[in-house]
């Protein structure tokens, strides 16, 4: 039985996201040093040298008495920290916008699930797996999510020229409006941003 027109269109744009998404993935390192000062993008940021390991133990001093607020167990704390560090770096994004991405969007709290379905700290959209992942990939799991979360936001801004504004819209399903890209600004600005950065 043939499938509905709508599901047919549907189905075509997500692959056609897809394909779009994993040629701007390769994009985000050539978007020039201005837009990603704090970042050293693609798989130079997985490597563990002195500099990197420095750069990691500064971010974390700085962010673990913030987060704190939201987290209570330093153990946990750690771990997030180490993983979003790792992940926002491998999509060349800054670690505190990550950081306050997720404050507004879940208050750090894994298993957040929004009214329109939204999955885990970054609140992802569950047919991201289709187009990302595999079937087995749980969004609540905090590695997972952050893997997720980065890859879709460094798409955006890859696709937007480095303009998180628009970005951030794109993320959150809200081009059109500002209110969302700029509730996560002010939160980095007056919360996360570390000066200079890390």
């Amino acid at each position: 039985m043939p499938l509905p027109v709508r599901r047919r269109h549907s189905q075509r744009r997500r692959r056609s996201l897809a394909k779009r998404l994993s040629g701007a993935l390769c994009a985000v390192a050539l978007l020039g040093a201005a837009a990603f000062a704090e970042v050293q993008p693609t798989f130079d940021a997985a490597r563990s040298d002195a500099r990197q390991q420095k750069a990691q133990r500064r971010f974390h001093d700085a962010m673990d008495a913030r987060l704190a607020r939201f987290m209570g167990d330093a153990a946990a704390r750690k771990t997030l920290l180490t993983r979003l560090y790792r992940e926002a770096r491998l999509a060349g994004l800054p670690p505190s916008l990550v950081l306050a991405l997720i404050e507004v969007e879940s208050a750090f709290r894994p298993e957040a699930v929004s009214s329109a379905g939204a999955v885990g700290l970054m609140q992802i959209m569950p047919f991201w797996i289709e187009e990302l992942g595999l079937a087995a990939d749980d969004l609540k799991a905090p590695e997972r999510n952050l893997r997720y979360g980065c890859t879709i936001l460094a798409y955006y801004l890859a696709r937007e020229n480095g303009d998180f504004t628009r970005a951030l819209a794109r993320y959150n399903g809200s081009l059109s409006h500002t209110r969302y890209p700029e509730r996560v600004l002010d939160t980095w600005q007056g919360r996360w941003r570390l000066t200079p950065p890390p």
